[in-house]
């Protein structure tokens, strides 16, 4: 009995791995989305972002959109931003926020693997109860490949 309870524990510690952590990998690997000034962002991209952004939203106050260009958006982004689907969505923001106001720009993060960067924008509206945010990702050719938009839990004291 006490032969198999050795043998048990032994096997035991055997089994059990023991791996140095690096903190450098881990950090290397968490580098690939960088937190950029909006000096460091060259203007056309920051105009692009906010025009397009603020284009899709003040589509819901007046019901009418305007579709996206192949030199404004990519093939994705043109076939998802339909009127349709963005009326339906406005409707529910609409409801829920009251009529769009204007864009503030809260951070800009550099995605240096596919060199994208992602412009989040706070959304102000009439009712500012329900806080929501804009993301658009403007890829290297200038083009919006990315638009979402969300809303922001508040964060308990």
């Amino acid at each position: 009995m006490r032969n198999t309870i050795i043998l048990l524990s032994l096997l035991f510690l055997a089994s059990c791995k023991t791996q140095k952590s690096t903190p450098e990998i881990a950090v290397a690997e968490k580098r690939t989305a960088v937190i950029v000034k909006p000096e460091a962002v060259e203007a056309i991209k920051k105009d692009r972002a906010y025009a397009l952004g603020k284009r899709v939203l003040e589509a819901c106050n007046t019901s009418r959109f305007k579709a996206f260009t192949a030199t404004e958006a990519t093939p994705k982004v043109m076939a998802n931003a339909t009127a349709e689907k963005i009326s339906a969505t406005c409707q529910k923001i609409i409801l829920r926020n009251g009529r769009f106001i204007d864009l503030k720009l809260v951070e800009i993060v550099h995605n240096e693997i596919t060199d994208e960067y992602v412009f989040r924008y706070d959304i102000q509206y009439e009712k500012p109860m329900f806080k929501r945010e804009l993301r658009v990702t403007i890829d290297t050719e200038n083009k919006v490949s990315a638009l979402a938009t969300k809303e922001i839990k508040n964060k308990p004291l």
